[in-house]
């Protein structure tokens, strides 16, 4: 049954015109998801947010940078007065503020081996929203031993990248990217995290709920310059070291 507390009153009209698509009870799933996103950068600003207003009911932000001035032009939501405070402190404000209904909670922590495990403990869904693929790995072995989907962005430049992780169902990232990118300081536009991060906030939404098609064994690809999406089929390598049969 539909808690009908939960959603009375000022909870169904904030909601109203997404109840409108997946009903009540479709309200109610996103209120009793608990989601990790990890990192409070460009494609967690875009996620978080529109996670938030969405009413999922906890979100657990995962971060151990600080706010700086080069991270303005893309992670929306560090402002100027944010600069030297902790990136999950200030996430944890502005999430507050756009829907106090849903329950934020940080963990000022770098993603490691040592760590990964407790970072992702008791979440329904992992939202990939870190800048290098040695940390995405981590999420990426974590998230399959734990049976818990994954919802994977990257952006470089004018261009993004998006699919969706089901354990044991789907192709992992690393079937996807067998080998990492070189390090580097990548250049990147902020409307770029904005695509990217709002179609992994829609994933996230439409898995609670049951809706539509997920980007399972999809690679999403957007290219900004060309204002194209592109859709690349992948799939499950047997011989992947994160996810291949034994033997």
């Amino acid at each position: 049954m539909v808690d009908a507390a939960a959603v009375a009153g000022d909870g169904l009209k904030r909601y109203e015109r997404q109840i409108r698509i997946f009903g009540e009870w479709g309200q109610e799933k996103l209120r009793r998801a608990k989601i990790t996103i990890a990192g409070a950068g460009g494609l967690g600003s875009a996620s978080a947010a529109y996670l938030t207003v969405a009413g999922v009911g906890r979100i657990r932000v995962v971060d151990h940078d600080v706010v700086e001035l080069s991270n303005l032009n893309r992670q929306i939501l560090h402002w100027d007065k944010d600069i030297g405070r902790e990136k999950t402190a200030s996430f944890e404000e502005k999430l507050s503020q756009m829907n106090p209904e849903v329950e934020v909670a940080v963990m000022i922590q770098r993603i490691n081996e040592d760590s990964v495990a407790d970072i992702i403990k008791g979440s329904d869904l992992i939202v990939d929203a870190m800048d290098n693929f040695q940390t995405r790995y981590l999420l990426n072995r974590a998230a399959l031993e734990e049976k818990i989907p994954l919802f994977h962005g990257g952006v470089y430049g004018f261009e993004g990248q998006v699919t969706t992780i089901i354990p044991d169902e789907t192709a992992c990232l690393r079937c996807i990217f067998p080998e990492a990118p070189a390090p580097e300081t990548f250049p990147v536009i902020g409307a770029t995290c904005g695509v990217i991060g709002c179609i992994q906030a829609t994933e996230v939404v439409k898995y609670i709920v049951g809706a539509g098609k997920l980007l399972t064994n999809r690679l999403l690809v957007w290219d900004g310059l060309d204002a194209r999406m592109e859709e690349f089929a992948v799939e499950r390598n047997p011989a992947c070291e994160d996810c291949g049969d034994p033997g």
